[in-house]
């Protein structure tokens, strides 16, 4: 089901790896259509230099934890996992040997939908969090850079299937995005694994 080849990138205040295969076309495929049906998406207000509006995706949170999550002014509510999504975990568990408690879903439904300049690391996650990334569907661009050294600047195509794993100090050296696109291109389901504290 898992094929694991990796890429692994060594950066200033960084480790990110790339895991393009995680999931077989398959079961990604599989999860896809499942998460897409199942998944009690939202769009939420986001608040941003004093202006609110819709945020340009829809999102979900679920967790074994009753703890919420809050960011960009806007605090999620978290559902308890269900099996589908606790399968993933476990095998992140076991392929990877990490332990999550709460995952963050995205659904960029076409390319107006996208997610700004940010890092992760708000104070629920602690210092230096592990963020396990998740791309089902359609494949769009994952840019990061560096907050000071300016020649930083990165992207990797994530794929149907794949893992994107960031650790070590990334969330307090580096920011990442997706950006919007003209193209006409299709939905794009994201699974953010991390432990809430």
């Amino acid at each position: 089901m898992m094929l694991m080849n990796k890429e692994s990138y060594k950066l200033p205040n960084a480790n990110i790896d790339y895991y393009p295969n995680f999931f077989d076309s398959h079961k990604a495929d599989e999860l896809y259509e499942i998460l897409f049906k199942k998944i009690k998406w939202e769009i939420k207000p986001v608040t941003v230099f004093g202006k609110t509006y819709p945020q340009p995706r829809l999102t979900a949170l679920y967790s074994y934890d009753s703890r919420p999550y809050s960011y960009s002014n806007l605090k999620l509510e978290p559902i308890a996992v269900t099996k589908e999504l606790h399968e993933i975990f476990e095998i992140i568990k076991k392929e990877l040997k990490l332990k999550f408690n709460s995952v963050l879903l995205n659904l960029y439904r076409d390319g107006q939908d996208s997610n700004g300049w940010h890092a992760d690391n708000e104070k629920e996650l602690g210092k230096n969090p592990i963020i396990a990334s998740i791309t089902l569907g359609e494949v769009r661009p994952f840019h990061f850079k560096h907050r000071s050294i300016k020649e930083e600047k990165h992207k990797i195509n994530l794929e149907h299937g794949s893992l994107l794993l960031m650790h070590g100090e990334m969330q307090h050296y580096w920011v990442h995005h997706i950006p919007k696109t003209k193209k006409e291109i299709n939905t794009r389901i994201n699974l953010t694994f991390r432990n809430i504290k």
